[in-house]
């Protein structure tokens, strides 16, 4: 369905898909689309779009907090170690999408990003290498007109499938440019389109 932006009572104009929900239109008034250069956040990101395949995004958002104590605030030097107890812990966690895959996958993931960051300049220099090291930003007007996926997507999720990432197919891969700033989809009238840009994320407080 072709979608253009939309005028929120608070005067400002936004993509359409978050609709007139508070949780969903801060989430993209401050972090879809700005830049992400931080390694573990982006391992994080890359992970929650994993568990969102065949689910809404706005499922797993608010089950994010969630997933953040329940995977050790997602830092892959402790995922990398879980054994088949705390496998079963997780799938016994309401509080998360209870996938043997996704979560297995999370393990074998956490330690492809591990051997990245001993081989070379880090996970985040990686990622970023396949865009050049600069969001492109792109003149979108509906959301008819944003990809599902795109050849540097392609190329992404093959190189790191080739590495031993797991669920990183070129759909979740180019939502996880989107989120993180990769790429500008913020349609051109939304008005995040010209900012977002110029934003930066601020260190998050690790969960204790």
């Amino acid at each position: 369905m072709t979608r253009s932006a939309r005028l929120h009572a608070d005067g400002l104009t936004r993509c359409p898909w978050p609709g007139e929900d508070p949780f969903y239109m801060a989430y993209h008034d401050t972090e879809w689309g700005v830049p992400e250069y931080d390694d573990r956040a982006l391992y994080e990101k890359l992970i929650l779009d994993g568990f969102q395949a065949g689910l809404a995004w706005i499922t797993i958002l608010r089950k994010r907090e969630n997933f953040r104590r329940a995977f050790d605030d997602f830092q892959p030097e402790k995922i990398a170690r879980y054994n088949a107890k705390k496998v079963h812990a997780l799938m016994n966690d309401v509080g998360i999408v209870r996938n043997r895959a996704k979560i297995e996958g999370t393990i074998a993931s956490a330690k492809s990003y591990l051997k990245i960051m001993e081989d070379g300049p880090g996970f985040s220099k990686f990622m970023w290498e396949f865009v050049d090291g600069k969001p492109k930003v792109n003149q979108f007007k509906t959301t008819a007109s944003v990809p599902a996926s795109t050849p540097v997507s392609v190329k992404m999720s093959k190189e790191l499938i080739a590495r031993g990432f797991k669920f990183v197919g070129p759909t979740i891969v180019y939502a996880f440019m989107q989120a993180t700033g990769m790429v500008n989809d913020h349609l051109v009238t939304c008005f995040c389109h010209e900012t977002c840009a110029g934003k930066h994320r601020a260190p998050r407080l690790k969960i204790k």
